[in-house]
C-alpha cells in the first residue's frame, strides 16, 4: 500500500576492538597467582638458606665493641607512630667470618649515638610491602622479559591460529577516503547506474514508497583497467554508510573450511552495521562455476562459493545489505551467483571512446604541470583501445621523460612518445645490430609499410621504424581514424597481405628467409582461423562455430582435447586457413612486385633516417620521391590504434594485434 510506511533498516552497535584486543581476565588472576607462588618460594628459600642468626641484645653489642670485635650494621627506625620496635641487623667478624645477628628492642639517644660512633648506620626501616616489591622486582624482570620474548610471540601466534575464520574485510572510513564520483570519468552511464545505490543508502523511502526494491548485488563487468575498483571507492565516498572492501581471494586459506567460515563473519559484521556496501574485488577467484575441475566437486573453493550463494539469498537473509562485486572473467562465474537476487544487475564498464579518454585524461591531467600549447584531444583521438589505467600510466611516463630532460613541463613531444611508449614499449637505440640485421630490418618494416598504405582497407600508418621498440626489433605502427568497434572481412584480408609483405620484402632482397617473421606468422594465422571458426567468414563452411566454447574452463581441457566436429570437418578447416593465407601472401607480392621501386625507397630512406612517419611513405608511394625532412615536434598523428575497442565477440586469443616487425629471433635449441 502507498501509505504503508517503509521498514527501518536497524543496526547493531558494532563490537569494540578493545573486547578482542584485551585478554580474558580469568587469565590475568592465573597470572597474578602463578607470580605470588613463584615469589613466596623465593622467599622460603631465601630465608632457608639465609642459616640461623644470632639475636642478641645492647649489653652485648657493647661487649663486643668493647672487646676489639669489627661489628657493622644498620638501625632501623619504625614509620612515626608505629609500635614496632628499633631493629638492627648487621654482623660482626670472628675467626675470618662474617656472623650475622639481629637486634629488636628499644634504643635511647645516647645508645643511638654510641653505635653511630661505632660505625653502625641508620636508616629509615622497610614496611612489608615495600620488602616484598623489592623482592619481587628482580622476578618481575624476569617475567616481563619472558613476556616479551616468548609468551607474546606465542600469544600471537595462537590469535593468528584461532582467527583463520575472521573476516578480512576492511571497512573503509570515509574521512580517509577522499575519491568521489568527481574523480571517475569516461564510465558515465556506470556511474549513473551506481548512484542508484547511494540515493538509496541516502534516501531508501524514495525508492521503497513506490514498492521497488534496491537490488541486492551488482557486478562490475570490464576489461582490466577500466576503473571497476576506483568506481567502488568513489561509491564509498559518495555514500554516507559502512563499506567493506574485500579480495576474492581472501577467502582461500589452506586449511578447510576456512572459506566459509570468513564468509559467515563478513556477513555478520555487515548485520551489525546496516545499511552498509560490501565491495568484493576479483571474485572469480571464489566464485567460479562449480563441477568444472579436476578431482571432484567436494573442495574448499565450493564449500566457499556454497557459503556465499546462501549469504547473499539463503533462508537467514536481511535486507539493508548491498554487494557490488568486480571480475575481467564474468564467463567462469557459477550461474547460481548471476541469478536475480543475488547479482540482480550486471554493469558493463566498457573501454571509454574518444569522449571519455580526454575526460580521463584531464582527471589525471590535474596532478601533473602541463605545457599550455598541450591539446589533450589530439592524444585521446590517438589512443583508443586504451584503458583508463594505461591513460594514467601514459601522463606519468610523460612526466618522466620531461623530468629526465630538465623540462618545466610536459609537452606534446613527450606525450606522443609516452604513447607510443606505452603502447609499443621503449626505444632500444643502445642495442647492437649488424649491418646484415639493420639490412634486413628496413626492408622488412618497408614491406609493410608500402602495403599499408596502398590498400585501403588498412588503417592509416602512424610511422615506420627501424629502431629496437620494446621486444621486436623494428616496427610499423597504424592507428585507425576512429574507434573501431566492428571488423569487416575485407578489412582483415587485406590485414592479413599487409603482414605477409615483410617476409616478402626480405625474401626478394635477400633472397633467403629469416625467423623476423614469426610474429607475422601468429597475427595472420590467428586471425584467419577466427575468420573460418568464429565469425562464419569462409562461404565453404559457413555460420557455423567449430570448437568449444570458452564459456566453462576447467584443469583437464588440456587433457581431454575433445572436438565437437568430424576429423573431415577439421581437415576442411585447415584449407581455408590455408587458403586465406595464401591469398593474402600472393596479393602481398603482387603490389611489392609492382611498386618495387617505392619498397626501395623506403627501405633506404629507413637506412638513413631509421625512423620515418606516414606522412613521408605516402608522400614516396604517390610521387616516388622521398623528401627528408625531420617531422615536426608537434604533429597531429593519425587517430586509432590497431585493434582498437574489440567487439565482445572476439576472443581474447583471437584479437588482431599491431605488426612487431620482426618480433623476436627464434629461441636457440638447448
Amino acid at each position: 500500500m502507498a501509505d504503508e510506511k517503509p521498514p527501518k533498516i536497524k543496526g547493531n552497535k558494532p563490537k569494540a576492538d578493545s573486547e578482542d584486543r584485551f585478554p580474558n581476565p580469568r587469565s590475568w588472576m592465573l597470572w597474578a597467582l602463578g607470580i605470588f607462588m613463584v615469589v613466596m618460594l623465593f622467599q622460603v628459600g631465601k630465608t632457608a638458606n639465609s642459616g640461623a642468626v644470632d639475636k642478641v641484645d645492647y649489653a652485648t653489642l657493647e661487649n663486643w665493641i668493647s672487646s676489639g670485635i669489627e661489628v657493622k650494621g644498620h638501625i632501623e627506625h619504625p614509620p612515626p607512630n608505629a609500635s614496632v620496635m628499633c631493629t638492627i641487623t648487621g654482623y660482626r667478624v670472628e675467626g675470618g667470618k662474617k656472623i650475622p645477628f639481629s637486634f629488636e628492642d628499644k634504643l635511647d639517644e645516647d645508645q643511638e649515638k654510641s653505635l653511630k660512633a661505632s660505625g653502625f648506620q641508620s636508616r629509615d626501616k622497610n614496611t612489608l610491602l615495600m620488602g616484598f616489591l623489592v623482592n619481587l622486582l628482580p622476578i618481575l624482570l624476569i617475567f616481563l622479559l619472558i613476556w616479551f620474548v616468548l609468551i607474546r610471540q606465542i600469544r600471537s601466534a595462537g590469535r593468528g591460529a584461532m582467527s583463520f575464520g575472521k573476516s578480512k574485510a576492511r571497512m573503509l572510513n570515509k574521512g580517509k577516503n577522499k575519491i568521489t564520483f568527481k574523480d571517475v570519468a569516461g564510465v558515465d552511464e556506470a556511474c549513473e547506474e551506481v548512484s542508484e545505490l547511494v540515493d538509496f543508502l541516502k534516501d531508501p523511502k524514495k525508492f521503497q514508497k513506490l514498492g521497488g526494491k534496491i537490488p541486492k548485488g551488482i557486478l562490475m563487468v570490464g576489461a582490466p583497467g577500466t576503473g571497476k575498483t576506483l568506481l567502488a571507492k568513489a561509491i564509498a565516498g559518495e555514500a554516507e554508510a559502512a563499506f567493506f572492501s574485500i579480495s576474492g581471494s581472501d577467502f582461500v586459506e589452506m586449511f578447510v573450511g576456512v572459506g566459509a567460515s570468513r564468509v559467515r563473519d563478513m556477513f555478520e559484521q555487515a548485520r551489525k552495521n546496516t545499511p552498509c556496501l560490501i565491495f568484493i574485488d576479483e571474485i572469480d577467484a571464489v566464485g567460479r562455476s562449480r563441477g568444472h575441475g579436476l578431482g571432484g566437486g567436494n573442495d574448499e573453493r565450493e564449500q566457499t562459493l556454497n557459503a556465499l550463494l546462501v549469504e547473499m539469498d539463503g533462508f537467514d537473509t536481511q535486507d539493508g545489505i548491498i554487494i557490488i562485486a568486480a571480475t575481467n572473467r564474468p564467463d567462469v562465474l557459477d550461474p547460481a551467483l548471476l541469478r536475480p537476487g543475488r547479482f540482480d544487475r550486471q554493469l558493463a564498464v566498457n573501454l571509454p571512446d574518444v569522449r571519455g579518454r580526454e575526460d580521463i585524461l584531464k582527471v589525471h591531467a590535474k596532478k601533473v604541470k602541463l605545457a599550455k600549447e598541450v591539446d589533450l584531444s589530439i592524444i585521446a583521438r590517438g589512443t583508443p583501445g586504451f584503458s583508463g589505467a594505461e591513460l594514467a600510466n601514459l601522463l606519468n611516463e610523460a612526466a618522466l621523460l620531461a623530468a629526465r630532460t630538465d623540462k618545466k613541463s610536459i609537452n606534446m613531444t613527450e606525450l606522443e612518445e609516452a604513447r607510443d611508449k606505452v603502447r609499443w614499449g621503449r626505444e632500444r637505440r643502445s642495442m647492437a645490430m649488424t649491418d646484415e640485421d639493420k639490412k634486413i630490418t628496413a626492408w622488412h618494416e618497408a614491406g609493410h609499410a608500402l602495403l599499408n598504405v596502398l590498400l585501403k582497407k588498412c588503417h592509416p600508418l602512424h610511422k615506420v621504424t627501424i629502431i629496437p621498440r620494446g621486444q621486436a626489433l623494428g616496427a610499423t605502427m597504424s592507428l585507425p581514424k576512429e574507434d573501431v568497434l566492428n571488423r569487416q572481412s575485407k578489412e582483415m584480408r587485406e590485414t592479413i597481405a599487409m603482414t605477409m609483405a615483410g617476409r616478402i620484402a626480405e625474401e626478394i632482397v635477400t633472397g633467403d628467409l629469416s625467423t623476423g617473421a614469426s610474429s607475422d606468422i601468429k597475427q595472420a594465422t590467428g586471425m584467419a582461423r577466427a575468420m573460418v571458426t568464429q565469425w562464419g567468414m569462409s562461404d565453404k563452411l559457413g555460420m557455423v562455430l567449430y570448437g568449444d566454447s570458452d564459456d566453462y574452463v576447467f584443469l583437464g581441457k588440456e587433457i581431454s582435447q575433445n572436438k565437437t566436429y568430424s576429423e573431415q570437418t577439421s581437415q576442411q578447416i585447415d584449407a581455408e586457413v590455408r587458403r586465406l593465407i595464401d591469398e593474402g601472401y600472393q596479393l602481398a607480392k603482387k603490389l611489392i612486385d609492382d611498386n618495387r621501386d617505392k619498397l626501395d625507397l623506403i627501405a633506404n630512406a629507413l637506412l638513413e633516417h631509421e625512423t620515418l612517419d606516414g606522412k613521408q611513405v605516402e608522400d614516396i608511394v604517390l610521387t616516388g620521391k622521398f623528401t627528408p625532412t625531420a617531422p615536426p615536434p608537434d604533429v597531429d598523428p593519425p587517430s586509432g590504434a590497431d585493434a582498437g575497442t574489440p567487439t565482445p565477440d572476439v576472443p581474447e586469443s583471437n584479437k588482431p594485434k599491431l605488426d612487431d616487425g620482426l618480433g623476436d629471433p627464434a629461441p636457440a635449441t638447448a
